[in-house]
Order: structure tokens, then sequence, then C-alpha cells
């Protein structure tokens, strides 16, 4: 069951559409619970549903034969998982959640209807789905040029961002296929930004101790990312009334 705390406007995107808009996408959704490892879809195989994450994060991976994950983009409380959709479509990922939330779920069918009849919701998932290909072209470059270390610290800034709190779940193992690296290399870097006194990380258990610091290790990749989504969404709202 979704926790109570959260509501609508804990997801940007749907923050940024005008209360009616808002109130038509609500009508026809439904809370969902993303458990950690959680498939919501695979590459190839029809979406069935899209997601709106409420906090949590949501990964876009592509999947490799020798059964290795590479993460290709991070979704959470600031857009939509099952974006680019037509009717009857696949995605050339899979989406599988990595670090818990609550979410809004609508059926495939009934956000394709929205995305014709809610102008407000189609002016800003146009301007989301620009920013989240903005957002895989940066992973793309950064998991080729930049250190462990830079990478993890983008990824745990972003993470931070979503989850809006300094402690959540996650495993080395997990991390390493998120990042395309071997576990002991993920637990080197880790130790690496422990003993800096950036993050603490105990049987599964990441603590954020210092923000700050997290930033200035991390590559200029987060702020580009940062950047293009805020963009996309902060200080808009969507007032279309078809």
């Amino acid at each position: 069951m979704v926790d109570r705390r959260h509501d609508a406007t804990d997801n940007r995107l749907l923050a940024a559409l005008s209360a009616s808009n808002r109130d038509r996408v609500l009508a026809v959704a439904k809370p969902i619970d993303l458990e950690v490892k959680t498939v919501l879809f695979e590459p190839g195989k029809p979406v069935e549903n899209v997601y709106f994450p409420l906090d949590g994060v949501v990964s876009l991976v592509t999947p490799l034969e020798d059964g290795s994950i590479v993460e290709v983009a991070t979704v959470g409380n600031e857009g939509a998982v099952g974006v680019p959709l037509i009717t009857g479509g696949t995605l050339g990922v899979r989406a599988i959640c990595q670090v818990r939330g609550d979410g809004l779920l609508l059926s495939a069918r009934d956000f394709l209807t929205e995305l014709t009849s809610n102008g407000g919701l189609r002016e800003v998932v146009d301007r989301y789905v620009p920013a989240l290909f903005g957002q895989i072209a940066q992973a793309a470059a950064c998991n080729r040029l930049h250190t462990n270390e830079e990478r993890l610290s983008r990824w745990l800034l972003m993470s931070h961002d979503r989850v809006g709190v300094d402690e959540f779940s996650i495993t080395h193992e997990f991390l390493g296929q998120m990042l395309g690296s071997r576990r002991a290399t993920v637990t080197l870097s880790a130790g690496i930004l422990q003993a800096a006194g950036l993050i603490r990380y105990h049987r599964g258990r990441l603590t954020i101790v210092d923000r700050e610091g997290l930033e200035e290790v991390s590559c200029e990749c987060y702020a580009a990312i940062k950047l293009e989504l805020d963009g996309a969404l902060t200080g808009a709202v969507f007032t279309s009334p078809n």
C-alpha cells in the first residue's frame, strides 16, 4: 500500500500540471508499492503500464547475453517510467526498481488516452522525454570517460534527490550491476568515499553524510543531468484545457 505521507505532487512531472489536469490523471491512476528488484517491463515486450514514482528509484538497464546489465538511465520522482509510448509499443530496456518507493500506475491504454485528450499532460511529457534522452546520452559518456568514484558519486547524488532521505537500502552487488562494474570495484570505490567521510555503508544501508563533499567528488555529469531535468519541469505549470 502507498505510504499516505505522499501525494501526487511528490512526483514533479504531475506537480507541473494544473490541478484540473492532474485530477484527470489521478482519476485513472492506481497506487503501487515499488519494491526493490521488481521488474516493471522487459525489452521488446509490450509496455502494459506507465509509472509515476513518488519516491524511490527505477533503473532503465540494457541486459546483455552473458546475463550482465548496464544502466542507461534512472527515473525517480522527477519523471515517468514507460515513456515514450505508442499503442502496443515496446522499449529497448528493462525497467527495474533499485530503491524501494511508492508510486502511481496508469495502464498504457489510460495513459495514451490521457495523452491524447489532456493537453497539459501532453505538454509536460513532450518536455520530459527529451530530458530523459539527454540523461541517457550523458550517462553513456560518463560510463566511458569518468572514474568509478565519480560515477558512483553521480549515482548516489541522483538517488538522494529522488528518495528525499539521507539513508536508503542498496547492496554493492546491485550497485555493481547498475554501474557495469565488478562488485569488488564498487566495494573499493564506496570504501574510498566512506574513508573521506562522504558516505557511510553498513549491511546494505547507505547513508549520505556529506552532500556537498559528494558533489565535489562527482563528475560534471550530475549537474548536467540535473540542469536538463529541472529545465523541463521546474517552474512550469501546464494548463492546456484539452
